[in-house]
């Protein structure tokens, strides 16, 4: 598996995916990243979050920011700029634009337990 930062991925090869097709994309934790921003007394914090897998076809990864809104409660802080080197193709084979894979991308990262994740980065290292 290549390095795990999110901006890396941009030199990971791309991988031309079928857009809506999960079945061999099996994707998995590669890590997350805790950072200070804002006010404190409201969470003031954010990061980014990374997850890859390896399918017959190649690797792929998805990292996005993410954002506390609230104590326990995350959420991406830009359902648009999910970071990836799949490259999604429509039905007729066409590579989707960077607006039409949005919906695409955002179903994977919904299908994926990465609050669960973030919460533990939050926590912090166990005993």
């Amino acid at each position: 598996m290549p390095p795990v930062s999110p901006w890396s991925l941009r030199a990971w090869p791309p991988l031309l995916w079928q857009a809506g097709r999960s079945v061999g994309l099996q994707l998995h934790h590669l890590g997350t990243r805790v950072t200070l921003c804002g006010d404190p007394s409201i969470g003031g914090l954010a990061g980014q979050t990374m997850w890859g897998g390896s399918s017959e076809r190649g690797e792929a990864g998805v990292a996005w920011d993410w954002i506390q809104i609230a104590r326990g409660v995350v959420a991406m802080t830009d359902p648009m700029s999910v970071v990836t080197n799949l490259r999604l193709v429509g039905d007729e084979g066409e590579v989707l634009t960077a607006q039409e894979a949005a919906l695409f991308l955002n179903e994977i990262v919904h299908g994926l337990p990465w609050q669960h994740e973030v919460a533990r980065a939050l926590r912090g290292p166990t005993q």
